[in-house]
């Protein structure tokens, strides 16, 4: 499978496409692309979050989406993660590709250009029919809500 991309206008064409860094990754790492003017990158406060640009925009095969998910290193050692993790790419979207990135630390952290942001995973998509009814089946749990299947 391809996943087709194209430049934005004003992106820096040096830095490296989305790349899996190792052979059983099932994330690609995509970049920080920032504009001649922004080549400084963005120091994202605690509690700030911002749209980090790629310069990518991208053509997914129809019967999938691209996910956008946290780096964990970033996660763990920064607090760097994505609030509506995992964001979904949609295969008819084809807009810039950004990366909403949110500071959970504790110090500011600095996105620098061409730094690896976030990581993007391929995955199918089935597509439901909804339809109403009267009743729904009965199974163990029934209608237990949150915590209801035990402590851990």
């Amino acid at each position: 499978m391809q996943i087709r991309l194209i430049w934005l206008d004003g992106a820096d064409q040096s830095v490296a496409l989305p790349s899996y860094e190792t052979a059983g990754a099932a994330g690609a790492d995509v970049r920080a692309n920032f504009s001649e003017e922004a080549r400084d990158g963005v120091v994202l406060q605690p509690g700030e979050r911002a749209l980090i640009p790629t310069g990518l925009s991208l053509e997914i095969p129809e019967g999938f989406e691209v996910q956008v998910r946290p780096r964990s290193g970033l996660a763990l050692k920064k607090g760097i993660t994505i609030p509506n993790s995992p964001g979904t790419i949609d295969s008819d979207y084809r807009g810039p590709l950004g990366v909403i990135a949110l500071n959970t630390g504790q110090q500011p952290f600095h996105i620098e250009h061409g730094a690896r942001i976030a990581q993007l995973v391929v995955a199918p998509v089935v597509q439901a029919g909804f339809e109403m009814t009267s009743s729904l089946s009965d199974t163990a749990r029934g209608a237990g809500g949150f915590g209801s299947t035990g402590a851990s």
